[in-house]
């Protein structure tokens, strides 16, 4: 019997980096997975992320570990797709217990969409696959944890959330993963007489198979300069958070923000 046998947890945007190894970290502690993603196939366009990979993709990876897995491929901003993927998933695992809103992303140069000089086809893009992926999400789950009366809600936010880079790039993101933290407040001011806790992660600089690359480009001491601890984040690190917010440690802890940032916070300045 592991940690989180007999729970159900659905990870969106599980096809690689930070969705795949939670659902894979939760799997290893006997929960059933459900995932959904755009892509299944996602890796393969990263060299970094193909070579992480052990099956074809991370459904098979999952059940090679002994637990229940199902997937559904929707457009996370897409209301409908998301609605209908998460029925799916609880047709066939049962009602979901715990839930980890990891799918967004950005788009564009990281020096591009200054908070006055923004692509509009990149900011209505980001803003679907994070905040209204998220509230989609969240909105499909709830019922089914408010009929138990518990249930675990995680999401994902970001360290451009909490702060902002002083040159006011990348604002499309940071505004979206803003959004969702205090999103998340209000989910756990609601869902607190159900019994349902929900809190956000908010990873730093973290070194996944896409973004190692990325860093090296760019000139990794450009972005340790910013952590009190000098190395990457991991994927385990985000990964190991969730786990307690999915837990029944964190039973009291609602409506926070848990920064998985090595001390960045405060610290974020374009050289």
């Amino acid at each position: 019997m592991g940690k989180f046998s007999g729970q159900i947890f659905l990870i969106t945007g599980a096809a690689r980096g930070l969705g795949r190894d939670c659902a894979l970290h939760l799997a290893k502690l006997g929960a059933d997975i459900g995932v959904i993603d755009i892509n299944f196939e996602s890796f393969k366009d990263f060299d970094g992320e193909a070579a992480l990979m052990t099956a074809e993709n991370v459904i098979e990876e999952i059940r090679n570990l002994g637990v229940r897995a199902a997937d559904a491929t929707a457009d996370i901003g897409n209301r409908e797709q998301v609605f209908a993927a998460v029925d799916q998933i609880a047709q066939e695992l049962g009602d979901i217990t715990g839930v980890f809103c990891n799918a967004g992303g950005g788009m564009g140069a990281p020096d591009g969409n200054k908070a006055t000089e923004m692509n509009w086809e990149h900011y209505h893009a980001v803003i679907d696959r994070n905040l209204h992926g998220t509230v989609y999400t969240c909105n499909a789950v709830a019922p089914m944890m408010k009929k138990k009366k518990a249930g675990k809600i995680v999401t994902m936010g970001s360290i451009g959330g909490l702060t902002a880079g002083s040159d006011g790039a990348y604002a499309h993101y940071a505004v979206a993963k803003a959004a969702i933290i205090h999103y998340t407040h209000y989910l756990a001011q609601e869902l607190g007489p159900y019994n349902i806790t929900a809190n956000c992660v908010a990873p730093g600089y973290m070194a996944t198979g896409r973004l190692k690359e990325l860093y090296k480009q760019a000139g990794e001491d450009t972005f340790l300069s910013r952590n009190a601890i000098k190395r990457f984040g991991t994927p385990e690190d985000v990964s190991s958070a969730v786990e307690f917010l999915l837990s029944d440690e964190s039973s009291f802890i609602s409506g926070t923000t848990l920064e998985v940032t090595g001390g960045a916070i405060g610290r974020v300045r374009v050289d």
